[in-house]
């Protein structure tokens, strides 16, 4: 029998695929399905909806999605597809998850919320034919949208497609004119400036890899406690890791005049540092060497990159400064061993790398109850853990509170120490006059530690100083300006930026955080700032985005679930804006 007249509809059909999908999962079955659903929800998702799409469907490698317009269904899939270039850049080979997308306009059967028919099925039998990354669409499509998106097409011509009837003339897309962002050229600032770029593993051994970051990660903070320096943090840097570099574009794209990179090589009792420091302007090398040593030795071999690459750019550094970055942060390498894989672990920012990050400081602390930055960091442990949204009970808040408390009396010159233990009190435990006392110790031992600029934004905000928050959030980003957790940053801009009434700012800045990362909060100060500056379709349009992703999201609910916002005059604007988006009661 023919299906009754009311369940057929014309709909241009997208189809999307991601590439390699079993061989990711053979490798990384956990990885690969977190992966898939962070691109899902920062990419797929908003995208879709912001061009008006519904998705059909959600299987474990691909979506089906059903549009009203053919223009809209191609610049969805533009976008998603540049979207995807643009977050697969700094990846592994490995890790990049890439996409075909098929795109078919024609007749459809829908079927409570399914669809179904050729119209369908040619999408799919497109998207097989899409390069990866790419897009493939229909003649028919081809004829709607021809002259009316920004991209140009190749004509396969009439094509056999599996279990289709009739051949189909089909188009692939061969060059996306939306140009990605351009890379920003950062100004130099008024002192010698230096990135440090993620060292080699030379071990032959993956389980090494901690090791060598950690070491690295040493080196930038025992760099950044010279205070005629100017030094790119660690988050930032490592997003080059894996990468094949032009060091002239590091040096444009994070404003520095140096660059140092090297290799790492640990076997059995023995440590091996090379290093080179490179002029960004010309590409020279002002020095290499080796340092080689004993693993008793490895705080000694530290010292001598750093000093050497003082001496290099700086060399009218005070003597005080030399010494303060000589410091031994312990006496047991054991503990100095738990310690990098803590800090390793941290970078990871998920509820077991939290867990298992809090297991390696407090083992480090036991091998050495002196260690002041370990106990900072395991008091941070219990301020990840809220941030990524656990609960942490009255028992967690008073050893978080002792935490930070051992690493203060312990870590008063250890600017670490203080930013670590100055946020857990802040944000764990309440205690903003003390977070505020440890974060700007923290700042004036250490004016290049990124993290003590942007707790103490924070601990600044929550006590009622947003401008004074704004200007540390934005000197953090520039020690930091492409730093992997970015998102952080934006959104506490844009919460500062809200708690002032600037609402076009916080709008700008929480849609740049959600980019990054859908934390529900971020689209909430998004979807509340549009609907406060009038912009009420925007307002609705985050909001259907967000109850997509929280579907039992109300206003009853918002307090119990974000602290960003202390002031009870601040969260009702924050209320109001949202209910004027659409959020419901």
């Amino acid at each position: 029998m023919p299906e009754p007249l009311d369940q057929r509809r014309l709909a241009a059909i997208m189809v999307a695929d991601v590439v390699g999908y079993s061989r990711m999962m053979a490798a990384d079955e956990a990885g690969t399905f977190a992966a898939l659903k962070t691109r899902r929800e920062t990419v797929l998702v908003p995208t879709i909806s912001a061009h008006r799409g519904r998705i059909v469907k959600l299987m474990g490698d691909g979506v089906l999605v059903e549009f009203s317009s053919v223009i809209n269904a191609v610049n969805a899939a533009l976008e998603i597809q540049r979207n995807m270039a643009e977050t697969n850049e700094p990846l592994s080979s490995e890790k990049k998850v890439a996409l075909r997308i098929g795109i078919n306009s024609g007749d459809v059967i829908g079927e409570d919320s399914d669809v179904y028919g050729d119209g369908v099925n040619i999408a799919a039998r497109l998207e097989t034919m899409a390069h990866p990354g790419g897009i493939c669409i229909s003649g028919k499509v081809h004829d709607e949208v021809a002259g009316k998106v920004d991209c140009t097409f190749s004509d396969l011509g009439t094509v056999e497609l599996k279990n289709i009837a009739k051949p189909v003339r089909a188009y692939r897309v061969e060059k996306l004119q939306i140009a990605a962002p351009a890379s920003q050229t950062m100004p130099l600032p008024d002192k010698p400036s230096i990135a440090v770029l993620p060292f080699q593993n030379m071990s032959g051994d993956q389980e090494q890899e901690y090791f060598a970051d950690g070491i690295v990660e040493e080196i930038i903070t025992a760099l950044s406690q010279f205070r005629q320096l100017f030094v790119i943090a660690r988050n930032t840097t490592f997003t080059y890791k894996g990468r094949a570099i032009d060091i002239k574009q590091v040096g444009r794209e994070l404003g520095v005049r140096y660059v140092l990179e090297g290799s790492i090589r640990k076997a059995a009792n023995r440590v091996r540092i090379t290093g080179q420091l490179i002029d960004t302007a010309t590409g020279s090398h002002l020095w290499a060497d080796r340092f080689d040593g004993s693993l008793e030795d490895v705080f000694d071999l530290q010292d001598q990159v750093t000093i050497n690459v003082v001496g290099a750019i700086a060399p009218k550094v005070e003597r005080a400064e030399i010494e303060r970055s000589r410091r031994k942060p312990t006496g047991s390498l054991d503990a100095y061993d738990h310690y990098l894989r803590g800090l390793s672990a941290t970078h990871q920012w998920t509820k077991d790398a939290v867990a298992e990050a809090l297991t390696h400081f407090r083992q480090a602390t036991e091998l050495d109850p002196k260690f002041a930055a370990g106990y900072g960091w395991a008091a941070r442990c219990y301020s990840q853990r809220k941030s990524i949204g656990l609960y942490i009970h009255a028992d967690e808040i008073a050893e978080c509170e002792k935490l930070a408390r051992k690493a203060a009396e312990l870590g008063w010159d250890d600017a670490v120490a203080l930013a670590t233990a100055g946020i857990a009190f802040a944000y764990v435990v309440g205690n903003l006059e003390e977070a505020a006392a440890l974060t700007d110790r923290a700042i004036a031992l250490n004016p290049n530690l990124v993290w003590a600029w942007h707790f103490s934004g924070w601990v600044k905000l929550w006590s009622g100083e947003p401008e004074a928050a704004i200007e540390r959030f934005k000197r953090a980003i520039r020690m930091s300006p492409k730093d992997a957790k970015m998102f952080d940053m934006q959104d506490a801009m844009a919460s500062a930026y809200f708690v002032i009434g600037d609402y076009r700012q916080a709008l700008s800045c929480a849609k740049a955080a959600v980019r990054e990362k859908p934390f529900t909060f971020s689209y909430c100060i998004a979807a509340a700032s549009a609907a406060l500056t009038d912009q009420l379709d925007e307002g609705k349009r985050i909001i259907s985005v967000l109850r997509q992703l929280e579907p039992d999201l109300r206003i009853d609910t918002l307090k119990e679930l974000f602290t960003e916002l202390r002031k009870p005059e601040d969260f009702e604007r924050l209320a109001e804006g949202l209910r004027r988006a659409g959020l419901p009661e």
